[in-house]
C-alpha cells in the first residue's frame, strides 16, 4: 500500500482523507498543527504537532516511508506550505496541493484589499466604527493599536488573552455559516465594516453575501504567495490526481 501524508485543518483536508481511506488501497495519514482546541473527528490516523521546519518534515518522511505528500492546509498557512514543498525537495517525495479557489468581488461588493493586520488597521480609519473581526487568534492582536473602535470578534477557540480594547463582544463558533443567519448576525451587532481572509469556498461566503446586500464594506486579506506544486483547486480533482499516482505504471498513460 503506498503511503500518503495529508497536512490538513482544512473541511477539504478532512473530506478529502475519508476518500482517500474508502479506496482501500493506500494507508492515510493526516496532519494537523494543533492550534485548534477541540478539532472534529477525523476520518483517518491522526498527528498532531509540528515537524521542525522544512528539515524535520522531510526526516519524518524519509522515516515512515511516506511516497506522497498532499498539502491541503488553510490557504493562509504560507510557512506550513513553503515547508511541506521545500521538504518533498529534500526528501525526494511527490507533493500535490489541493488550493480551493479565493473569491472573486461581483457587482455591490465594497472590499478593500490589505496584506495583514497592520493595513486593516489603517483602512478602518481614525473614526470610531463597528467591526465585526472574522479572523483567528493570531490575526486579532494588531487590533489593539486601534481601541476606538467596538468590535465583534468570531473564532473557534477562544481569543486569550482578550484583545486589549475597552469594547469587545466574542462569539465561538465553528462554521458553516449560512448567509441568513450572516445577515441577522450583521443587522443584530450594527456592524458597519467587516474584516476577514479569502478564504474562498463556501462555508464561510455567508458574510461576504450578506455584506453586500447590506451595503457594508469589506476588509480582506490579500492571499498570500504559495509554492509552486502541482495543484488541484477541489476534493475530486484531487482524487483524480490521486488517481493517477496510485495507478500501476501501465495504466497511467505515461
Amino acid at each position: 500500500m503506498k503511503k500518503v501524508l495529508i497536512l490538513g485543518g482544512t473541511t477539504e483536508a478532512r473530506q478529502l482523507a475519508a476518500k482517500l481511506a474508502a479506496r482501500g488501497d493506500l494507508d492515510v495519514t493526516l496532519s494537523l498543527a494543533g492550534r485548534t482546541e477541540n478539532p472534529v473527528a477525523q476520518p483517518v490516523p491522526v498527528r498532531v504537532g509540528g515537524f521542525g521546519g522544512a528539515q524535520g518534515l522531510a526526516d519524518w518522511l524519509v522515516e515512515h516511508n511516506i511516497d506522497l505528500m498532499i498539502d491541503a492546509t488553510h490557504p493562509y498557512a504560507a510557512r506550513i506550505s513553503a515547508n511541506a514543498a521545500e521538504a518533498a525537495r529534500i526528501a525526494g517525495v511527490p507533493i500535490f496541493a489541493l488550493r480551493r479557489p479565493g473569491w472573486e468581488p461581483v457587482d455591490g461588493d465594497r472590499w478593500t484589499l490589505v496584506d495583514d493586520g497592520e493595513e486593516a488597521v489603517a483602512a478602518l480609519g481614525d473614526k470610531a466604527r463597528r467591526v465585526f473581526l472574522a479572523l483567528g487568534r493570531q490575526e486579532v492582536a494588531a487590533f489593539e493599536t486601534a481601541p476606538q473602535h467596538a468590535y465583534v470578534i468570531r473564532s473557534v477557540d477562544p481569543i486569550e488573552p482578550p484583545l486589549g480594547v475597552p469594547d469587545a463582544t466574542y462569539i465561538l463558533a465553528r462554521g458553516p455559516f449560512a448567509e441568513a443567519d450572516e445577515r441577522a448576525l450583521l443587522e443584530e451587532q450594527e456592524i458597519e465594516v467587516i474584516v476577514a481572509k479569502n478564504s474562498g469556498g463556501q462555508a464561510t461566503y455567508g458574510k461576504i453575501a450578506a455584506a453586500r446586500e447590506l451595503g457594508i464594506e469589506v476588509i480582506l486579506f490579500r492571499r498570500p504567495l504559495l509554492p509552486d506544486v502541482p495543484s488541484a483547486p477541489s476534493v475530486s480533482a484531487m482524487a483524480e490526481m490521486v488517481d493517477h499516482f496510485a495507478a500501476p505504471v501501465e495504466k497511467r498513460g505515461v
